[in-house]
């Protein structure tokens, strides 16, 4: 994994994190580009406001761990990311998925264009 890409990655992911402890669904969505394609655990969803609505409805105490597994820099305003995510409750195990996610570069920010989960088991 190339240290560049790794940064941009974390830069995003980071805040995204803080914003699902926090359980501040505007501030998740806000991580996420105007026309972000997302896939969590439910049907897919497109834009910010179906991806706050899905962490509005997610269980306070939600927390999220992650481990940047692969990198890859598919274009200079374009990073894809392959993570495993641990996502802790206050009421039942921790459930661990795969994130696919590629960010982008807009204006001056970089934010998640693609979000994908899958469970494994």
């Amino acid at each position: 994994m190339a240290a560049d890409e790794v940064e941009i990655l974390r830069s995003v992911l980071d805040r995204w994190r803080s914003a699902v402890d926090a359980h501040e669904p505007e501030r998740v969505a806000s991580v996420f580009a105007d026309d972000a394609i997302f896939q969590g655990l439910r049907p897919y969803v497109v834009g910010r406001d179906g991806i706050a609505a899905y962490y509005a409805a997610q269980p306070l105490g939600l927390t999220a761990a992650y481990e940047i597994r692969e990198t890859r820099r598919l274009s200079a305003d374009a990073v894809l990311g392959y993570l495993e995510v641990e996502f802790g409750f206050t009421d039942r195990p921790a459930l661990t998925v795969h994130l696919g996610v590629v960010v982008r570069r807009v204006a001056d920010a970089w934010l998640i264009g693609h979000y994908q989960v899958s469970k494994l088991d």
